[in-house]
Formats: C-alpha cells, sequence, structure tokens
C-alpha cells in the first residue's frame, strides 16, 4: 500500500521520500518512480527509532524544503494467537511498530508541519482498527490505537491548517495478506466469502483514497476513519 501511494502521487506531481526499515525496498520503489519520470529519494527508517524517524524527515525537508503529507503505513502481524499465549516480545514488537511507530513518524512530522502551518497527514489503521478478531488481539489493539492517535491529534492540529485522517484497508492483496495465507492463518475464500462486494481489495484502491484525503479535496475531512473495507465494516 505504501508502494502504492508513492507511485500514484508520484505519478501525479508529488516529489516523494520513501522510507523503509529495508533500503533496498525503498530504493526499488525510488527506481520505479525515477523510471517514469518522477522525482523521489529513499531513506533507511526504522520507525520504532526516533532518530532514524528524525533523520528521515530531516532528509525530506533537506532535499525538498517542505513536508506536504506523510502517509504513516508501516505494520506488522504476528500468527494468529490466543491472548493468553502471545509473547512479551511479540508484544512489544508489535507495538514498537504499529503504534509507536505511528506516535513517532507523526511526532516529527507535526514538527515540520507546525513550522510550515500546513500538511496532511494519513494513518493506515485497518478493519482490525474497527472491529475485533480472535487470535489477532495485539494486532487489532494497535490499530484501534492508532485511530485514538488520529482523532485526538485531528483535534489539535486542525486549528493549525494541519488535516490528520485514517484509512481503515479491509483484506488488501499485500504481501502481508499473502504470506497470512500460506502460514493458514487467513482463508483467502472465506475474506471473499464474507466480504459484500466479493473479492480481495487492491493496493491502488487504497492509495486513491490516501490521495484525495490527502488533495484539498477533502478539505473538510478531520479524524475521519475512512473504511476501505469492501463493505465488510456495514456487514
Amino acid at each position: 500500500m505504501g508502494e502504492a501511494v508513492a507511485l500514484m502521487a508520484a505519478e501525479r506531481g508529488a516529489k516523494i521520500c520513501v522510507a523503509d526499515v529495508d533500503k533496498a525496498a525503498a530504493q526499488a520503489v525510488v527506481d520505479k518512480i525515477k523510471a517514469n519520470g518522477g522525482d523521489a529519494i529513499a531513506v533507511k527508517c526504522d520507525v520504532s527509532s526516533a532518530k532514524e524517524v528524525q533523520a528521515a524527515i530531516d532528509r525530506t525537508v533537506e532535499v525538498y524544503g517542505n513536508l506536504d503529507a506523510a502517509f504513516n503505513n508501516a505494520g506488522i502481524q504476528i500468527p494468529n494467537t490466543d491472548t493468553a499465549d502471545v509473547s512479551e516480545e511479540d508484544f512489544d514488537r508489535v507495538f514498537d511498530i504499529n503504534m509507536k511507530g505511528v506516535w513517532l513518524c507523526m511526532k516529527y512530522e507535526l514538527l515540520q508541519m507546525r513550522k510550515q502551518g500546513n500538511g496532511a497527514i494519513v494513518n493506515n489503521s485497518s478493519i482490525g482498527g474497527l472491529v475485533g478478531g480472535p487470535g489477532r488481539a495485539v494486532y487489532h489493539a494497535t490499530k484501534h490505537g492508532v485511530l485514538g492517535l488520529t482523532k485526538s491529534t485531528a483535534m489539535e492540529y486542525a486549528p493549525k491548517g494541519i488535516r490528520i485522517n485514517a484509512v481503515c484497508p479491509g483484506t488488501i492483496e499485500t504481501p502481508m495478506v499473502e504470506q497470512m495465507i500460506k502460514a493458514g492463518d487467513l482463508s483467502e475464500q472465506a475474506c471473499i466469502e464474507w466480504t459484500p462486494i466479493k473479492r480481495l481489495g487492491n493496493a491502488n484502491e487504497v492509495a486513491e483514497v490516501v490521495l484525495w484525503l490527502f488533495s484539498p479535496a477533502s478539505s473538510y475531512v478531520i479524524g475521519q476513519p475512512i473504511s476501505v473495507d469492501g463493505g465488510i465494516s456495514i456487514a
């Protein structure tokens, strides 16, 4: 989903900083952008590290002058596990990336946007931020937390010219979902059956919503969790 947002935004004229814990993966996206005539840089960033997040934002501003929009997309999942059996190590790892990572990214993005007096942030939550899920309590807790962070921070910063919202994707064809299906933690057919539109989503469908939330077209949308889920949350 992050790659789809980067590619689509670049196609529409944005200058992009692609941040990933895997620098080679970030560079691969940058290469695609440049091959299409776009402007982009790659930075290595572990979102659970304040130092690396700050460095990524600083590098973006150094190269491009401003930080107009940010998509906070990094997230991990652990195998379906009964809550009582989740290890403290796994709990901390998921929270460090999915929850603390979003907060750290927002912290340094907001420090820059506050100086500018404008900006737009979209956080990637999940359908798991809206509903419960057996075996996924830790992941869903982080995604609920992202929405709480989004709503509260949106109230703080709307008067400062900064809009903050979230997307809540359903089952999207991504590497993480593919891994879950292969591991037996997710049934593709079951997902299709319980989704009213009767198919999985694709990353471009999420990217279109993110770019709309970045744009002036959504200028009166503040602190909203926008579901991109094929209708699961209304079923």
